[in-house]
């Protein structure tokens, strides 16, 4: 290999490697304050089974905190969070749902569930992304951590729908009906 094809190999290597730095802290931010929203979700929920998912999901939540502490440490990086917008947006969204749905409703509950299934499905995306740029960069054991990881928010996933479906999307209909 000629010096400069060495050179423009290490660049974007660098340059790709900063990407997935930018994506850990990114993915950082939002585990710390889903770990924040998860609390006070459990709280306002009327079905204990949901109560019961979101606070099993926030202990995990605490587990992937650390495991991306872990991943920043083995790269040698300083352990930073960087404001995810995107996820903002969905955690506001539940937000408002919490302030313009019944106290005690399973109409709240059933929103509750969308936007933790919002919140998921980009926390998968993410995830999808960086086990691929964790094993393009070969940082074999971040890519374990974050396969991990990726399981974990997709049990989550399946955990919301199964309550969804089960139970809060029909008490939530019967609502409807009976105030009719």
């Amino acid at each position: 290999m000629a010096a400069e094809e060495i050179t423009a190999r290490v660049l974007t290597l660098s340059k790709l490697k900063e990407l997935f730095v930018e994506q850990l802290q990114d993915v950082y931010w939002i585990e710390i304050k889903l770990v924040q929203l998860l609390r006070r979700l459990k709280e306002t929920v009327t079905s204990g089974q949901l109560a019961d998912a979101f606070s099993e999901h926030r202990e995990e939540t605490k587990e992937q905190v650390r495991r991306l502490e872990d991943i920043f440490e083995g790269i040698g990086e300083p352990v930073v969070a960087s404001k995810c917008t995107a996820m903002e947006g969905i955690m506001d969204e539940a937000d408002y749902i919490l302030y313009t749905t019944d106290e005690g409703s399973s109409q709240r509950d059933a929103g509750l569930i969308i936007a933790m299934q919002k919140a998921e499905h980009y926390e998968m995306a993410i995830y999808r992304s960086l086990v691929q740029l964790a094993e393009t960069l070969g940082y074999a054991e971040a890519k374990i951590a974050l396969e991990f990881t990726l399981g974990e928010e997709k049990a989550a996933d399946r955990q919301l729908t199964q309550i969804a479906k089960s139970r809060i999307y029909a008490a939530a209909l019967n609502e409807e009906n009976n105030a009719n």
